[in-house]
């Protein structure tokens, strides 16, 4: 068993991606120019790394709670050939780090990859366990054209494992090959160990049906001022692969173009930012915001409408939130369990067992988050799912709380019966302010409180926001 130098460096969500400026060169290339190409090795990892160095295993920050440790070759394992690479995934509390996980790098130009459609490998594990996230693309540079899936399942028997490439086009130059983060979630905190070989790029031939997403799929509604920006999120890829199975990857939102259909009110950008540029001509004020991957249509959109309102937003897609302490304060009387999960790429809170619950604005120790001064809002937004069936007498009541915890504690509340409620869909409430009856003042604005007394059990919750508009 032989282990490698490593490096670390700092590295962000997977395709939690930077918004890069990217600033063109006006200056065109003559006929007689010969543009560079770039070797086009499909080899990643076959006994040996392949342009790679010894080096070749870039581990997340240890800072984060990283594992530099449990990284290795293993001569007595392998799928074919000699030698594969061991993964010895920690405990949780391995003073080393909880968690290992990092990239493989190509140490030259970058690798033309543009002749395959897919990334992949063979896998084993110890005992049966789930990885969090295999992937491509990111190279701790730019993650330009990242692509990750998740939760896969180990056997202990060798498994092969394809990452579909959405649009090869446009690898012409990739320096990042390969990437893992692995824990123990999913096996209760016991740490595991588990085997790779025969890493590649492979052109398949027998990846079919695409089926692009933007915003997990779903047609979405916001409202934006002029000179804002949201990113497209709930962007996925898949495609039917060889064994009849549908795979899905988290792609890179490089890899869509993106369209806009007005561009008098918003414009998006290669890097999915929809900047709301202007109020629209002649009334129209909205733009619907699309995508596709080499030429196939994305399922989903962005129905955005330029506005002039003032917001407060608590947890939100389209606008930029406020901090607060926490989404489940988890108080000894309550059983509600839950908070802000991912969806298909979107952001939700999604509570279970529920019964009561807070989205505390402040007030928890080492917290640097504020009151909040809303009394120049008019209005909250809050947009409701219940996931199970809705009863007659079902109910869920919100509750704001001013001056929270303090002596001049305020409250008043406001509560949606079971016919404005519907069962596994998505309704939007505007409550005006002034029906929290006895809340007084709402100048220090410390809490929002769900409770439902136990007559719905699942809830979800978006788009929480405080507005005026002008």
């Amino acid at each position: 068993m032989k282990k490698f130098n490593l490096k670390y460096h700092i590295v962000f969500p997977l395709l939690g991606l930077a918004c890069i400026v990217m600033i063109g060169c006006e200056r065109g290339f003559s006929d007689d120019v010969d543009l560079a190409t770039f070797p086009n090795t499909p080899d990643i990892f076959t006994d040996a790394p392949v342009g790679l160095t010894d080096e070749f295993f870039d581990s997340f920050d240890p800072a984060v709670g990283a594992n530099t440790e449990g990284f290795s070759t293993d001569d007595s394992e392998a799928f074919a050939g000699t030698t594969s690479i061991r993964v010895d995934v920690p405990t949780p509390n391995d003073p080393n780090g909880g968690f290992i996980g990092g990239i493989f790098k190509d140490r030259g130009d970058g690798r033309n990859l543009t002749g395959y459609d897919a990334l992949t490998f063979w896998v084993k594990g110890s005992t049966t366990a789930t990885i969090g996230t295999f992937g491509f693309g990111s190279d701790f540079e730019e993650d330009k054209f990242a692509v990750s899936i998740n939760n896969i399942e180990l056997s202990t028997d060798w498994k092969k494992v394809i990452i579909p490439i959405p649009d090869p086009s446009k690898l012409v130059q990739e320096k990042g090959m390969f990437l893992f983060s692995a824990g123990t979630e999913s096996t209760n905190g016991m740490g595991y160990t588990f085997w790779m070989d025969e890493l590649r790029f492979e052109n398949l031939g027998t990846l079919g049906q695409p089926r692009p997403k933007i915003f997990g799929g779903q047609d979405q509604t916001g409202q934006a001022n002029v000179d804002t920006s949201v990113p497209v999120i709930g962007l996925v890829y898949t495609v039917n692969g060889p064994d009849g199975l549908d795979i899905t990857v988290n792609a890179a939102p490089s890899y869509y173009d993106f369209e806009t259909s007005n561009p008098f009110v918003a414009s998006v950008d290669e890097l999915g930012i929809v900047t709301v540029d202007g109020p629209g001509v002649d009334g129209d004020n909205t733009a619907v915001i699309t995508g596709s991957i080499a030429g196939t249509p994305a399922q989903g959109s962005l129905t955005i409408e330029a506005v002039n309102i003032n917001v407060i937003a608590l947890f939100s897609d389209v606008f930029a939130e406020v901090l607060v302490d926490n989404y489940n304060g988890f108080y000894l009387e309550q059983n509600t369990l839950g908070g802000n999960v991912d969806e298909d790429g979107n952001e939700v809170i999604t509570y279970t067992q529920l019964d009561f619950v807070a989205i505390e604005f402040y007030g928890r120790d080492g917290s640097e988050a504020e009151p909040i001064d809303a009394t120049e809002m008019t209005h909250l937004h809050i947009d409701v799912r219940v996931n199970e069936n809705v009863d007659p007498g079902d109910f869920v009541r919100f509750a704001l709380f001013n001056n929270f915890t303090m002596p001049s504690q305020t409250e008043g509340s406001v509560t949606i019966s079971s016919g404005e409620l519907q069962a596994n869909q998505w309704v939007e409430f505007d409550i005006p302010l002034s029906s929290f009856n006895g809340l007084g003042g709402r100048d220090a604005l410390g809490a929002l409180f769900t409770v439902t007394d136990n007559t719905i059990n699942n809830l979800s919750l978006d788009n929480i926001y405080f507005y005026s508009e002008n």
